[in-house]
């Protein structure tokens, strides 16, 4: 793949990542800043296909699967589960995760690991297990 179409696609990548971040970031509502997230596994999941690389895979994987417990909680409220609630500070982090992966896409040699965590912790403490840790004081955000 030529150096040109590899940049082209890292700068989508970004750019998609930083307009999911604004996006819920411009909602109070919990569903929608959800759904406003959907689009950045959305993102890494095109770029990986056009241009392949294991930081663009791992970050689908950490995306894809953060999206998932954060639509598990909202299932589970929907039905009358109260215990665990989707609060600002879970998308403030996720917010914040968003923009620290955009700027290490950014880099020649991104180093993405620490904004995926901040993503993959913020999503975590929405399902029980997580939420009972957050409590207890073992997972801090």
């Amino acid at each position: 793949m030529t150096a040109k179409r590899e940049s082209f696609f890292k700068k989508e990548l970004v750019k998609e990542i930083r307009e999911v971040a604004r996006l819920m970031k411009t909602t109070k509502d919990p569903e929608k800043k959800i759904y406003y997230f959907s689009g950045a596994y959305g993102i890494t999941s095109r770029t990986f296909r056009y241009s392949f690389s294991r930081d663009v895979l791992l970050a689908d994987f950490v995306l894809n699967t953060s999206y998932h417990l954060l639509m598990q909680r909202l299932k589970m409220l929907k039905s009358g589960d109260k215990t665990v609630a989707l609060d600002d500070k879970i998308f403030n982090e996720l917010h914040k995760g968003l923009l620290m992966l955009a700027d290490a896409f950014e880099e020649e040699m991104p180093k993405t690991q620490e904004a995926l965590e901040q993503i993959l912790t913020a999503a975590y403490i929405s399902s029980g297990p997580g939420n009972y840790l957050r409590e207890k004081g073992t997972v801090i955000i």
